[in-house]
């Protein structure tokens, strides 16, 4: 993808070409490409691997996304995860066994938060504020699909006909209110 750049020199030009082995630039850019093919992406999101292979230790990568996009409720057993909005803003929910909300945060632009970190075994979702919406997220890996994710069961699949009507009820749920499929 030509949003990225490998092997970027650095910005002194006199400098030895050993310094710039490896660095990888993200461009601005590489948002807006990502940003237009959320659009008319069937999931309202994009994304972007800056890790090499799903064995890296660490996986990072942005993620783009629409206010349509779906994050199904889910935890993760045995890793946390960190977020860091790079450009508009979300709203994270976290809920507990029984899909009551126990908590409710915004990070990004207008925010004073600017990113989130989500702990091992925390049922959690994200709330898309604006279109366009970037973040970079980073788990520890290697990528195992075995335990990557656990989906809650009181929460509709991604492609059910009832996730238009639990994203409403998710933009307007508060600490203490309980899911509706729980």
């Amino acid at each position: 993808m030509a949003c990225v750049v490998y092997g970027a020199r650095p910005r002194d030009p006199s400098a030895p070409a050993r310094y710039s082995t490896g660095m990888k630039l993200i461009e601005q850019s590489l948002l807006d490409t990502l940003a237009a093919s959320a659009t008319s992406a069937p999931r309202g999101r994009a994304h972007h691997n800056v890790h090499a292979n799903a064995s890296d230790p660490v996986q990072r990568f942005f993620v783009v996304a629409d206010q349509r996009s779906y994050f199904r409720p889910h935890r993760h057993l045995v890793r946390s995860e960190l977020a860091l909005i790079v450009r508009g803003a979300v709203d994270v929910l976290t809920f507990d066994d029984e899909g009551t909300v126990t908590g409710r945060w915004s990070a990004g632009e207008g925010q004073a938060a600017v990113a989130y970190e989500t702990p091992q075994h925390v049922w959690h979702t994200l709330l898309v504020r604006r279109d366009g919406t970037a973040f970079f997220e980073v788990k520890e890996g290697p990528y195992d699909p075995a335990t990557a994710v656990d989906f809650a069961p009181w929460a509709p699949p991604e492609g059910d006909a009832a996730v238009a009507q639990y994203q409403h009820w998710l933009r307007a749920a508060q600490p203490g209110d309980r899911s509706p499929g729980a």
